[in-house]
């Protein structure tokens, strides 16, 4: 199989699981190495996520490693049999890795779950409230590099409409749905967007009213991956510097507490596109 170098952050967590999996049977790498007829080194490559692997070894692996969950073992043998280009390969070179593993993280998840304090989710922004989020980095994006982040985002939004869409949770402050990015104008068009998107069956939207005070992840944005199993949930969060991606068991468990609080304190999704068309109607 050959090295990649740069792997992406779905076949680092192939690796990782492959380690983890290791670590728990007690075994080494060179236990593993003389399973798959492999040097050492080429087995750390591979749960390092830099060497490919195939679904034949994932299997055998587990099998060594006295791993029962037939579930689990057929989901890590799924992502090491990647056989064809994805959509969002074709902006590989020409925008931050960052952005295509969040795009891969969304289409291969089986639930998704977000909550936003300052922007409208990503995955139900237009382009025109896109435009203004990109053009508005420091230090300032070139053109061309603004227009690839916006055409990106807006691919990755077939998502929720596909032949199979994937559902969809989202949780906004209703800060989020009073800041004007690109102007009033736009932002209208954004919120009136948005009471259309949350009418779709697989998409449930939910306003957290600034009467509620505090909330959990305060200034944070958050996405919630939900894998073919719970072991393969992810949680993605948005800094500064780009995404950060985290699957402990201790990270999921917060997260998931922290969505529950979400779930808890929003306005159902009919008073939620209520205010929003009250909202979008003042401006």
């Amino acid at each position: 199989m050959p090295t990649r170098p740069a792997p992406t952050e779905r076949q680092k967590r192939l690796g990782a699981e492959l380690r983890k999996m290791r670590l728990a049977a007690g075994r080494t790498t060179e236990y593993a190495a003389g399973l798959l007829g492999l040097d050492r080194t080429k087995v750390s490559n591979m749960e390092s996520g830099v060497r490919a692997t195939s679904p034949e070894r994932v299997r055998i692996l587990a099998s060594n490693y006295d791993c029962a969950d037939e579930a689990y073992i057929e989901a890590l043998a799924t992502i090491a049999d990647v056989r064809k280009r994805c959509w969002w390969d074709q902006f590989r070179g020409t925008l931050p890795q960052g952005l295509l593993d969040v795009a891969e993280l969304e289409w291969f998840a089986s639930r998704l779950r977000s909550y936003q304090s300052v922007h409208i989710p990503g995955l139900l922004q237009l382009s025109s409230y896109a435009r203004a989020i990109f053009a508005a980095a420091l230090p300032p994006l070139p053109k061309s590099e603004v227009e690839l982040r916006v055409m990106q985002r807006m691919q990755r939004q077939q998502v929720l409409d596909r032949e199979t869409p994937v559902d969809y949770v989202a949780y906004v402050h209703e800060w989020a749905l009073r800041m004007q990015f690109g102007g009033r104008r736009d932002m209208r068009e954004q919120l009136l967007h948005l009471c259309e998107m949350s009418e779709h069956d697989n998409i449930e939207l939910r306003v957290l009213p600034v009467e509620a005070g505090a909330f959990p992840g305060a200034g944070h944005a958050v996405l919630y991956a939900e894998g073919p199993v719970p072991q393969l949930d992810t949680v993605q969060l948005d800094s500064a510097h780009g995404g950060e991606f985290t699957h402990s068991d201790a990270q999921l468990s917060k997260y998931r507490a922290h969505m529950e609080w979400w779930h808890a304190h929003t306005m159902n999704s009919q008073d939620s596109r209520d205010l929003m068309h009250t909202i979008a109607q003042h401006l």
